[in-house]
């Protein structure tokens, strides 16, 4: 709570470049879908009495043509099935453009026109079998169960209030001509087909307006950060390259000084070494330093030197250096494994203490 609360300052510009260029962008699904469900039954409401003549003239010419002498072969069938696919095709174009046009317009507009690679980037986190079992089964996959149940609960709602007054009415229909009743029904369920649609898009507008928040949520800043980054821009690219590069060593220096009052190290056992702290009081353990090839190669070599126990557990430590980074706690499905670890190395150590004494 006390590092969201820091968090105060809106995001700067280069923040937000650097979120778009990893495809962090406010976008919403359901606005989508609605404009583009909206844009596809506008054109069909255009379209349908021009489609509904072709598509029963071309049932009608495969009947004549069924019922002719001509012998039935490969090549009747054919061009029976060919002109009816064309026609088929013809009817589906405008909806099928429209919705297109829609779908690309609706992107623009939320995302803008400047490209994200950084959303097609390959990111091993997404591969994480415990990041994936959270999406599904966490507390954000709740969340989106109950918004789409409540989605589906307006639709409905706003449906059956249109439809259900109106049965009397569709009781009258009985004895209409085929043509009257498809002409009555078509017009019922446009005017249902919209109602339906126009209260998707307010979901869709609503939901627009949280993923904004949510993203400039995320993107907030605390004062220090902004100070920061204001010295950086002052300053020319070599010198801000060197003074990354220093914080950078800094902070692995930090790092390092903190694996000898680790618990424990987690390895790969040769690529990754992740070291974990549990002080007995915190919700989790906590990762104190993590690497990769050398740098995890030198988190065992000071291990070894402090008589901090190392344990090979290849799954879990590149579980735990792809989902967890230095100074955060484990997340809950990590709990049991990493529980496993240090109840093996609080046994030996208790081992330890009684041959000693």
């Amino acid at each position: 709570m006390a590092e969201g609360a820091d968090k105060t300052e809106k995001a700067t510009p280069k923040r937000r470049e650097e979120a778009r260029k990893k495809g962090q962008i406010a976008k919403s699904a359901d606005l989508s879908g609605s404009v583009i469900l909206l844009a596809g039954l506008f054109t069909l409401g255009l379209t349908g009495p021009s489609t509904a003549q072709r598509l029963g003239d071309s049932l009608t010419q495969a009947l004549q043509a069924g019922a002719g002498k001509d012998p039935v072969t490969i090549t009747t069938v054919g061009d029976l099935m060919l002109g009816s696919g064309k026609t088929v095709g013809l009817c589906l174009a405008p909806v099928v453009g429209a919705s297109a046009l829609a779908a690309i317009v609706v992107s623009l507009a939320q995302v803008g026109i400047k490209p994200k690679p950084g959303a097609l980037k390959p990111d091993p986190k997404r591969l994480n079998p415990a990041t994936g079992f959270k999406n599904i089964f966490g507390k954000s996959s709740l969340v989106e169960l109950g918004k789409n149940l409540l989605k589906v609960g307006i639709v409905a709602t706003v449906v059956l209030s249109a439809l259900l007054p109106h049965l009397t009415d569709y009781a009258a229909m009985v004895g209409m001509t085929p043509f009257q009743l498809g002409g009555a029904m078509a017009a019922n369920v446009k005017a249902l087909a919209m109602r339906a649609c126009f209260a998707y898009l307010l979901i869709g507008v609503v939901d627009y307006a949280y993923q904004r928040y949510r993203h400039e949520k995320s993107l907030r800043m605390d004062k220090q950060e902004v100070k920061e980054e204001m010295k950086q821009q002052d300053l020319p690219a070599e010198v801000r390259g060197a003074i990354r590069r220093r914080q950078r060593e800094a902070a692995r220096a930090r790092m390092m000084a903190a694996v000898p009052d680790a618990d424990v190290i987690v390895t790969n056992p040769t690529h990754y070494s992740v070291a974990l702290k549990y002080d007995g009081h915190s919700a989790a353990p906590e990762v104190v330093a993590k690497g990769q090839d050398l740098i995890a190669l030198r988190i065992r070599e000071i291990a070894a030197e402090h008589d901090v126990p190392i344990v090979p557990d290849p799954p879990l430590a590149r579980s735990l250096h792809a989902t967890v980074e230095v100074g955060q706690q484990i997340p809950e499905e990590l709990f049991q494994a990493v529980a496993q670890i240090l109840a093996y190395v609080y046994r030996v150590a208790g081992r330890r203490r009684l041959a000693s004494a």
